[in-house]
């Protein structure tokens, strides 16, 4: 049996998908609310920046990546006009239909995928640009799934990772506190659900830091990866482009 992490759990590496596809099944009708309320709205400015440094352009191929509620795959639909083309997909199917009732509210129709970012279903060299934003540290082969981006991008193409990140050591501390004593309880009160909250906390602890993911970035195929951090190391950015 080989294991890998589930939050703080070591568990079967073929039970692990199963209990992440739970989690979300469970937090997908109340995950913007959540969103806001966790990150006390700063997770819009995050993507706000994630669209910036995207810089999509009229005619282009865009692949969203566990796109869950459509937050980039909104984004990015008037920037490639209708030339261009933004896939959405996500492996957990309660989170995709989420994000395209929100799509179609806005009066936007997109490809919508459900797909396993580690055997994604499409051709080589198809996307100019590939996004991930809080997905990579659920999946359970990072260095799989950065593969398969990396074979779907054009050369010269981008892929764009918003993740959870290793805070600043003065933030720690409080970061701690709010993660596992105020954040479960929020999970209760909103989404009536504090175990998939007590998870997601752990799942940022046991994810690549900055420097580790920009090293596995570059082990699987990125010619160039640099990061971004934001809000003191909560979350980063980071950039690869396929040589």
């Amino acid at each position: 049996m080989t294991t890998t992490h589930f939050g703080f759990e070591s568990v079967d590496e073929q039970d692990k998908a199963r209990r992440v596809r739970s989690v979300f099944d469970s937090v997908a009708p109340k995950y913007d609310v959540m969103n806001d309320l966790m990150s006390l709205g700063l997770h819009r400015a995050w993507k706000a920046y994630t669209v910036l440094v995207a810089d999509v352009r009229e005619g282009q191929q865009v692949l969203d990546i566990a796109g869950g509620t459509g937050d980039l795959a909104l984004a990015f639909a008037p920037k490639v006009g209708p030339g261009g083309c933004v896939v959405h997909t996500d492996i957990n199917e309660a989170m995709l239909l989420e994000g395209r009732n929100r799509l179609l509210d806005a009066g936007v129709s997109l490809p919508t995928v459900v797909c396993d970012a580690e055997h994604l279903p499409f051709a080589n060299a198809r996307f100019d640009l590939v996004t991930v934003a809080f997905g990579l540290r659920n999946m359970t082969h990072k260095d799989g799934a950065l593969r398969e981006m990396n074979r779907v991008l054009k050369p010269g193409g981008r892929l764009l990772v918003l993740e959870f990140s290793k805070i600043a050591r003065p933030l720690e501390k409080i970061y701690d506190w709010y993660s596992f004593k105020v954040l479960p309880k929020l999970g209760k009160l909103v989404a009536n659900d504090d175990s998939s909250y007590q998870y997601l906390a752990e799942s940022i602890r046991v994810h690549p830091g900055q420097e580790e993911l920009k090293a596995l970035m570059r082990n699987t195929g990125f010619g160039h990866v640099d990061y971004h951090n934001m809000s003191g190391g909560v979350a980063a950015l980071h950039v690869g482009i396929k040589c």
